[in-house]
């Protein structure tokens, strides 16, 4: 194939079995959304331009990974890199400050950011995450942090670790940036060339930096810079965290990625994946939303999940119950038979399934093994009787049944298996 006819570089195609678990995650996560009561909203894959600037100027998603294109209007637009701006630009436009609060909102669908291809980063993703407006207190961060952690126990790693930090208030945080400030300043000369830039437009970044982490060791503690306010939120949210049972840990220099972050910042890991190693991440925005011309000071905290880095995660516990399917194979002359009782098998909830090439019944038969866990067997003399051979693949054993008795024997076959 001429590579202008290949899928673009950075991307993939999700084929089965993939798609399956692709399908199975999304049904798991809207499922424990919907248990806290957390509904989907879904909002255009594209924007226009300034939503995804409220991310913040500063970052790689505004400065080098948008896709970002002008249309025959004029108007410049960029497809989602993220989900959160996105969200509380629905929230704004759509008047849902006026709902009671708080408002509790899931969104699952592709991101597109134009990254260095590498594994488990692709330039189309697919991303879960949740998002609550409209409540201040620690108890909001706790509910999104738990709902976080339960999606990673239902797809099978028990027991995550909640790595969390409070990035200040601001109140709090100039004191911080103006003595992370002169701190880097000092150590200039020995900055990689990220970090000469981040000094100057995104202290903060710093201590993200994956180069720099001998400096970093010996930077300042925002730990020693809270107002009261931040020290009194994180020790309840802490409090409420563990109260639940849940592994909370301290990472002094966890901070995100993204600038409209306030407070509370965390990662979700595991052991499995080692120390450092984040599945996903979230945190508090109490100012987004009054950026996109909403509310004065509208709180909200949320995350974002990237659908395949949690898949690769639990790649070998993530089992899917297949269901049971039915090939309907043929003799000769009835083609057009196995065509209709397939399709009645579908209207009783079966999954079925005949053949469509004319093939012999050997044929047939051998497909059936590539495709399905029974197969129905219609023909011949036994047709003529009002009889029909089922035959169990998984144990090989065939058997002769009456035609009205196929239900009542697929149901019970399915439920012993």
């Amino acid at each position: 194939m001429r590579a202008e006819f290949q899928k673009p570089r950075g991307t993939q195609d999700v084929l089965p079995p993939m798609s399956q678990k692709m399908e199975h995650m999304r049904r798991i996560a809207l499922d424990c959304a919907q248990r806290f009561g957390y509904f989907l909203v879904e909002t255009p894959v594209f924007e226009q331009t300034p939503v995804f600037l409220r991310v913040g100027e500063s970052t790689d998603i505004v400065q080098h990974e948008r896709y970002s294109f002008t249309d025959s209007g004029g108007v410049n637009l960029t497809l989602r890199p993220e989900g959160t701006a996105a969200v509380a630009r629905a929230y704004v436009e759509n008047g849902m400050y006026n709902q009671p609060q708080p408002v509790r909102m899931c969104y699952y669908g592709p991101m597109f950011r134009r990254e260095r291809p590498q594994a488990l980063r692709y330039r189309q993703h697919t991303q879960f995450g949740a998002e609550l407006y409209g409540s201040v207190l620690p108890e909001a961060d706790a509910e999104v942090i738990l709902l976080a952690c339960a999606v990673v126990e239902e797809v099978g790693l028990a027991d995550p670790v909640i790595r969390m930090n409070s990035i200040g208030c601001s109140i709090c945080r100039p004191r911080y940036r103006e003595a992370l400030i002169r701190y880097y300043n000092q150590r200039q000369g020995e900055l990689c060339q990220d970090c000469q830039s981040r000094l100057k437009s995104n202290p903060l970044r710093l201590l993200d930096c994956k180069i720099d982490v001998d400096i970093r060791e010996n930077a300042p503690d925002i730990e020693e810079f809270w107002c009261e306010d931040c020290s009194s939120h994180y020790k309840q949210l802490v409090d409420l965290l563990s109260s639940t049972g849940r592994t909370v840990v301290r990472d002094p220099f966890l901070v995100r990625g993204l600038d409209y972050y306030t407070r509370t910042v965390f990662e979700i890991s595991h052991p499995s994946m080692g120390s450092q190693a984040a599945l996903f991440g979230g945190g508090r925005y109490d100012g987004l939303a009054t950026t996109l011309d909403g509310p004065e000071s509208t709180p909200a905290v949320g995350f974002g999940m990237g659908i395949e880095r949690m898949l690769s995660a639990v790649e070998e516990k993530f089992t899917i119950s297949s269901q049971m399917r039915i090939y309907v194979a043929h003799l000769p002359g009835f083609e057009g038979r196995s065509l209709v009782l397939a399709e009645q098998l579908r209207r009783e909830g079966f999954a079925a399934e005949s053949d469509l090439l004319g093939r012999s019944l050997k044929a047939q038969l051998r497909d059936a093994g590539r495709r399905s866990q029974v197969v129905v067997i219609i023909g011949g003399q036994e047709w003529d009787k009002g009889e029909i051979s089922v035959k169990w693949l998984q144990d090989g054993v065939q058997t002769t049944i009456k035609r009205e008795q196929l239900g009542d024997w697929l149901r019970e076959k399915r439920e012993n298996s």
